[in-house]
């Protein structure tokens, strides 16, 4: 199979490289298209090509011509010249992406996110090749509901697609609250995480003298932050040394202006964005990690830290409920639930460590079954075939 992943730019997500390079492996032939015109980390055997830079006007129109002389007609050389004298980028973009459609020849459009499908309306239902979209992310859980035309724009295009991919039972579920049941390949497939590089600690996991707490992502209100802070406002109250520290969360004023009101300066910390490899070095001596969040498909931040041995007290927010069961191989608190949240870090404190060892060793199994990488590229070359047949 020829498969083109189309993510807007090259800037690919981890589950994305880890989706393209287990395709490789397999032998499949992968693309991928975008409006980035360079791409610092390419993956080796994968061609990469632009649609059309919106970040520089000299590339754009090197990128845009070249194409046109490259797979288009005469007439698509002097098509993209009147563009450019019109100043008419979108327009040029369509015809780039019309030729990179025609000339790469995929059996398979994989769509990473919603906003994408407008550049696609023209190739529904056509017969050269399918169009699948992956359900993640705010654009999913989030946009249609809060957007009533982004939600009416997706219930048309949802009838036209020919497949899609959820990566969690909940998303998958959730959508048919903006559309109706509609008849196509719909298949969860987890996404996988690279378990073998993620040692886990197997040291007797229990509080230390001051209990270290973590979060990790980017400060925005879906992450819910205030609820954990408020938390650790009642951890505070009644005496217990404790450290909670948000990476990514550095230059939220409504963070920063909570944690003053409450008096929590010497308590937590906010780090901006570090590198993956630090975030995982954190996480693993960290005592636990909290993840307060409004919605989530399921947290990738949730996978690797159960993978390293940290235990996870998460919201019954999104799918983590597929990943976690309460007691077993984490906890779960109802959403914006501060006090629940508090009580439920309580509970962990007042665990021996062979009970945090046996939880954490569920959670690692769980995470070594639902989420192999090896089962997502055998799932989702399923989903791909399903699709070519339908």
């Amino acid at each position: 199979m020829h498969i083109i992943i189309f993510d807007g730019s090259f800037k690919t997500t981890a589950f994305i490289n880890r989706l393209i390079m287990g395709l490789i492996i397999q032998g499949q032939k992968v693309s991928v298209i975008g409006f980035n015109e360079i791409n610092s980390n390419p993956i080796p055997m994968v061609k990469y090509q632009s649609l059309g830079s919106n970040q520089s006007k000299l590339k754009f129109i090197k990128t845009s011509l070249g194409l046109a002389v490259r797979w288009g007609l005469p007439k698509s050389f002097f098509q993209a010249m009147l563009f450019l004298v019109q100043g008419n980028r979108k327009a040029l973009q369509k015809q780039n992406l019309d030729l990179v459609l025609k000339n790469l020849q995929p059996d398979v459009v994989h769509v990473q996110w919603p906003t994408l499908l407008l550049w696609l309306e023209p190739y529904f239902n056509n017969l050269n090749f399918k169009i699948i979209l992956s359900q993640r992310g705010s654009q999913n859980n989030i946009t249609p509901f809060v957007s009533k035309s982004f939600a009416k724009i997706l219930s048309n295009y949802y009838h036209r697609l020919d497949g899609l991919h959820s990566v969690s039972k909940a998303i998958s579920v959730r959508y048919q609250k903006i559309i109706s049941i509609i008849d196509i390949p719909n298949h969860v497939i987890y996404s996988g995480t690279s378990i073998s590089s993620l040692k886990m600690n197997q040291t007797l996991k229990h509080k230390s003298e001051k209990l270290q707490m973590i979060s990790v992502g980017r400060s925005h209100w879906v992450k819910d932050y205030p609820t954990a802070i408020k938390a650790c406002s009642y951890l505070k109250q009644k005496g217990i040394d404790f450290h909670y520290t948000i990476i990514g969360g550095q230059g939220d004023e409504e963070v920063l202006f909570l944690i003053h009101d409450l008096g929590l300066e010497n308590h937590i910390s906010l780090t901006y964005k570090i590198p993956q490899e630090e975030v995982f070095e954190k996480v693993y001596h960290a005592d636990v990690m909290l993840l307060p969040s409004v919605e989530e498909g399921i947290a990738n931040v949730a996978v690797e830290s159960m993978a390293l041995g940290t235990p996870v007290i998460s919201t019954n927010c999104g799918g983590m409920e597929e990943l976690i069961t309460h007691n077993k191989e984490g906890w779960i608190v109802p959403i914006r639930d501060s006090e629940a949240l508090n009580m439920q870090i309580i509970k962990f404190m007042n665990l021996d460590a062979e009970q945090i060892k046996n939880i954490t060793i569920k959670a690692r199994q769980k995470v070594e079954q639902q989420h192999n990488e090896e089962k997502m590229i055998k799932d989702m070359m399923n989903l791909y075939a399903t699709v070519l047949k339908y």
